[in-house]
């Protein structure tokens, strides 16, 4: 026989209860999956318990008699939309040729948040005329599904009409359109649809009364897949909902007016006093030794030149691009030199060693003395 060790034995004791607690959960949560049976997930799915979700307005329903027939594309909608209602929770989804087909043959049409350019698609004469936040609102109109709900958690997408007989309700996020092929009603909100709201205010009411007003709702849920879109493509524009379109310019006013907060503001200059005032004799002479420790005898017999070539131009008439021909012939004419003396003194070749400042110095005094020569002449 094998004997446990002592060890083993505390270590068993020791995780066993965490074990245990771990099994427990897992056990809880497989059975609670299991009695809750097949769910599904997103925002206006008719099986979903998430907060966007529309399992509770769903069960409401099927316990007023109502049918629901969910449906992922065009070819289903169209073969079970004759005489029920038809909710279409993504628009842009829905191929134009397919929706005509739909408002024939259905009762009612229900579209929650058609962007701009589906309305102008699919109902002409309709448009959207802005935004409005969602909160609780009142019907506003004369249209009896809302007047019956009463308030009503309503906002998003406002629309107008044309038509005469079209009833915009609770500011525009309602409009009820009807028509020879059936009533179309348009929602800015899928809020008063959604598990996490539904309870609220008039909510339930305004739902049950749009959607459970025949046996069969058919609930339209479109998706980017459908294979009806190969036929009937519609741009980026139009698949993108209204809601990220406003989320972006939203995004860009920020980041435009972050830029501006935080870019450069030019602004007056601001001058400050000089801690130290250096005199300008100090400043050459500290200049003359940094070119003497670098042994730039070329570059501080040239500075000298340039210096003294841009003080004779004004005094001569000659502007700042003169030819050096024109300077040196100008500055003999005025000193009575030759002009070889002159364009060896202005233009000649650079002095010796910087350590040896006779070559400077007789440089310098050669300029002086030339500068007066023309300021007397």
């Amino acid at each position: 026989m094998t004997s446990v060790s002592p060890d083993a034995r505390r270590i068993w004791r020791g995780v066993r209860l965490p074990l245990a607690v771990v099994l427990l959960i897992v056990l809880t949560g497989t059975l609670l999956v299991l009695l809750r049976g097949d769910q599904t997930t997103g925002a206006l799915e008719p099986g979903s318990y998430e907060p966007t979700g529309s399992r509770a307005l769903a069960t409401l329903l099927e316990r007023e008699g109502v049918k629901i027939p969910v449906v992922r594309t065009a070819a289903e909608a169209k073969g079970v939309a004759r005489g029920a209602t038809v909710l279409i929770t993504q628009p842009e989804y829905v191929p134009k040729r397919a929706f005509t087909e739909i408002r024939q043959t259905a009762e009612h049409v229900v579209l929650v948040q058609p962007s701009p350019g589906t309305v102008e698609e699919f109902l002409p004469g309709v448009r959207v005329n802005g935004q409005a936040e969602t909160e609780t609102r009142a019907p506003d109109c004369e249209a009896k599904d809302p007047v019956a709900a009463g308030n009503a958690t309503m906002g998003g997408l406002k629309y107008s009409a044309t038509q005469p007989r079209a009833q915009e309700c609770y500011g525009g996020s309602y409009l009820e359109v009807p028509g020879p092929q059936g009533t179309v009603t348009v929602l800015g909100t899928p809020t008063p649809l959604t598990n996490d709201w539904l309870a609220d205010e008039g909510n339930a009411a305004l739902a049950m009364r749009l959607l459970g007003k025949h046996e069969r709702l058919v609930w339209y849920l479109p998706t980017a897949a459908d294979p009806s879109l190969e036929t009937e493509r519609k741009p980026l524009s139009e698949l993108i909902p209204a809601g990220w379109s406003y989320a972006a310019l939203q995004a860009g006013v920020a980041v435009v007016l972050l830029a501006l907060w935080r870019s450069r503001r030019l602004g007056p200059v601001v001058t400050e006093p000089i801690p130290v005032v250096v005199r300008a004799a100090e400043a050459t002479e500290g200049r003359a030794r940094l070119y003497r420790k670098a042994k730039a005898a070329a570059h501080a017999g040239e500075t000298l030149r340039e210096a003294a070539r841009a003080r004779l131009r004004p005094l001569l008439g000659l502007t700042r691009d003169a030819e050096p021909a024109a300077l040196v012939e100008s500055v003999a004419a005025r000193t009575g030199r030759a002009p070889a003396e002159i364009g060896a003194l202005l233009y000649g070749d650079p002095p010796g060693d910087v350590s040896d400042t006779a070559a400077l110095v007789r440089l310098a005094d050669g300029l002086d003395v030339v500068e007066r020569e023309v300021e007397r002449s």
